[in-house]
C-alpha cells in the first residue's frame, strides 16, 4: 500500500517547500508516497465559493481511484496524538487497498461530493493553518508516525 497526498495549489514559500521536501524524502524510506498537486483555479475571482469548491472537488475526485481509502484534512476532523496517528496509519495499512489517500483542500474546504466520497476527516490541530503549511506539517506527521511504528527514536529526540 502507498500513501497518496492530493494538494490544491502550490506552496509558494521557499522555507515551506524545503521542509515539505525534507519530510517527503525521509518518508519515502518507509512507504511509497505520491504527491499530487492540483493547480489553483484560473479566474477564481470571478467564481463563487461554491463554484470553486465544486470545480476543485471534481479535480480531486478525478485523482482518486477505486480501492483507495480517502481521508480529508478538515478543521472538523478527528484529532490525534502522534502515537494515535501512528496507530491510525497502521490500521489503514492493515485494511489494505491500493492507497491511503489524504487530501489537503484549498482555503474554502471541500465540495459535498468530496465529503460524501471520503472515509473520514482528520484535523491536525484546533488551530487554523494555511493550506500551504498543512502540507509540511502533514508530511512531518506521516514521517513521525512511521518512525513510531518502527520504534525509532525520532519521536523522542
Amino acid at each position: 500500500m502507498k500513501i497518496k497526498v492530493i494538494c490544491i495549489g502550490k506552496t509558494g514559500k521557499g522555507f515551506l517547500e524545503e521542509g515539505e521536501t525534507t519530510y517527503l524524502n525521509r518518508l519515502k524510506h518507509y512507504v511509497p508516497v505520491e504527491r499530487i498537486e492540483i493547480p489553483d483555479l484560473k479566474n477564481a475571482k470571478s467564481l463563487t465559493v461554491d463554484q470553486i469548491k465544486k470545480h476543485e472537488g471534481d479535480l480531486i475526485l478525478s485523482k482518486v481511484n477505486s480501492g483507495e481509502q480517502l481521508y480529508l484534512l478538515d478543521e472538523h476532523g478527528k484529532t490525534f496524538t502522534s502515537e494515535k496517528f501512528a496507530d491510525f496509519l497502521q490500521q489503514r495499512f492493515n485494511q489494505g487497498g491500493h492507497a491511503l489517500t489524504l487530501v489537503i483542500g484549498g482555503p474554502y474546504g471541500f465540495s459535498e461530493e468530496v465529503y460524501k466520497a471520503a472515509s473520514g476527516k482528520i484535523s491536525l490541530s484546533e488551530l487554523t493553518f494555511s493550506h500551504q503549511m498543512v502540507r509540511m506539517i502533514l508530511f512531518e506527521q506521516l514521517y513521525r508516525g512511521m518512525t513510531i511504528l518502527r520504534g525509532e527514536p525520532y519521536h523522542h529526540s
